[in-house]
């Protein structure tokens, strides 16, 4: 079992006491209520900002259905999952668009992005406030507050676009009702938060720190959100800046990475540190539900889960011939729809049929444990780490920029950086993209965010940003139109609000 950080150390013993008693009840107390410094009387600026890893790792924004369903189930390759039965409002709002502002995974997700910006302020008044602010362990934290502020921004503005932009700390509840910012200013904010944060990082902490965040993880995240706008000048210096730090690489094996062994390896840029033990092997307190969430729904030993997020038939059919991401993403069990689910038959071809009466024809093999640590911590996986940002993300994001810039060279380059990992010593099969025609390179790059990032997020956003959503979506069954690319703000905080909120358009 692999060696546990200080990081997560430091959760289990602050965070089971301040984040799970005080600091809960605090940030989970109804919006209309008072905030007062007695609620944690005692909490430390860095025991405030563990509690932020630990949001981080929290069901509603990256190991649960509300992320699941904003970031993945929208797109083409990703089905809701499960059987019909189990939670069918959410399919028709997320597999068919058929959006409604009172679905609780809206109001979760906005609220769980908003306690954790919430905490960030805080944070980053208490640094401004404290006499020794300059001090380097405080110039960290200040970067790691700023990062997750404009992390959850980026969500925000992503799935609402206007969205109220809050930045101070809030000690009256009334304070944080105000109305909405537009994309505009939401994004400057984003810019001059990550922009501080990669002037207070390190390149690099200590291995008992492991998993914090770095000046590669701010810069790639920069990247990301340059990328959604589409500005190829800034997401290519910002992509070519985190590869240029050396200190990333493609040495893991392809079909070693999503396990426990390719844990923080040479591709990992930001990754959410989990763990169980035997006194919590059934407990999101230093671990999350990103796997039993997205778990094998079967019987026996194969009832890993819930099945929720499925890949679907048209995902599996985007995978070039031989290309091995397809069997290390998606968890597949039999030749025949009759044979049995056996250990044996795992990921032996079965063809496009479904994997049973699921809705969705493969499993996430990204998502999926090893059966010797189901034993020791029981079937549902809490230790699993979660990726958020992989170093292929941000080759593909150079490969795009440097295309759409006009620098084919570079593209083709940072593009087979990434083929040739996944080739490996196999070279019959994803032959070099050498094309320099602009259109020919763009499609191959497309493809290849499609492969490489299957079942992670986002590609629902990837098709909003090329302008390709409707198109595609509607060519696979999914009922979306241009108003979808937005979802209706919540109508719990817009009742909250007293009219201070105002819906988006169309809703």
């Amino acid at each position: 079992m692999k060696l546990r950080n200080k990081i997560l150390t430091l959760t289990a013993g602050i965070l089971t006491t301040f984040a799970m008693t005080s600091c809960n009840d605090f940030l989970d107390r109804d919006p209309l209520g008072q905030f007062t410094e007695d609620d944690a009387p005692n909490a430390l600026v860095g025991g405030k900002m563990y509690n932020v890893y630990y949001l981080m790792r929290s069901y509603n924004i990256t190991a649960g259905i509300p992320a699941f369903m904003i970031h993945m189930v929208r797109s083409e390759d990703s089905e809701k999952g499960s059987d019909a039965g189990d939670g069918a409002d959410q399919a028709a709002m997320w597999d068919d668009f058929e959006y409604t502002a009172s679905n609780g995974t809206l109001t979760a997700y906005w609220g769980q992005n908003y306690k954790i910006i919430y905490q960030c302020n805080d944070i980053l008044n208490d640094l401004e406030n404290s006499a020794n602010k300059d001090d380097l362990e405080n110039i960290r934290t200040k970067g790691e507050a700023l990062f997750f502020r404009a992390y959850c921004y980026f969500n925000l503005v992503r799935a609402w676009g206007e969205v109220p932009l809050v930045t101070f700390k809030i000690n009256e509840a009334s304070e944080a009702n105000i109305a909405k910012t537009t994309a505009d200013k939401i994004y400057k904010q984003i810019d001059k938060d990550l922009t501080e944060a990669e002037k207070c990082l390190p390149l690099e902490w200590s291995t008992e720190y492991t998993g914090r965040i770095t000046y590669g993880a701010a810069r790639a995240l920069h990247a990301r959100t340059y990328m959604m706008r589409n500005d190829w000048d800034n997401m290519y210096n910002a992509s070519t800046d985190v590869i240029k730090t050396g200190k990333y690489n493609l040495n893991t094996p392809i079909d070693k990475v999503f396990t426990v062994e390719g844990e923080n390896c040479g591709e990992s840029i930001f990754e959410l540190q989990c763990e169980s033990t035997e006194a919590l092997k059934n407990s999101d307190v230093i671990g999350s539900q990103f796997c039993q969430v997205q778990g094998v729904r079967g019987a026996g030993e194969w009832n890993l889960g819930w099945g929720w997020h499925m890949g679907t038939a048209l995902l599996g059919k985007a995978f070039e011939p031989g290309d091995p991401r397809k069997d290390a993403t998606l968890l597949y069990f039999r030749k025949n729809i009759s044979d049995p689910i056996t250990p044996e038959n795992t990921n032996k071809p079965y063809g496009e049929s479904p994997v049973s009466t699921a809705m969705g024809a493969y499993f996430n093999k990204k998502a999926y444990t090893e059966p010797e640590l189901r034993q020791k911590y029981t079937k549902e996986g809490f230790w699993v780490n979660i990726r958020i940002i992989r170093y292929p993300d941000v080759l593909l994001m150079a490969a795009e920029a440097a295309n759409e810039k006009g620098i084919s060279g570079e593209a083709i380059d940072y593009l087979e950086q990434v083929r040739a990992h996944a080739r490996g010593s196999n070279n019959d099969i994803l032959p070099k993209v050498t094309s320099t025609d602009q259109n020919v390179l763009r499609e191959a790059i497309r493809h290849e965010r499609r492969v490489e990032l299957a079942l992670e997020p986002d590609r629902f956003y990837d098709l909003v940003r090329w302008g390709i959503a409707k198109e595609v979506l509607q060519a696979a069954g999914k009922n979306y139109q241009d108003k979808n690319a937005l979802l209706p703000l919540p109508q719990e905080e817009i009742d909250k609000s007293n009219g201070v909120l105002v819906q988006n358009p169309n809703y």
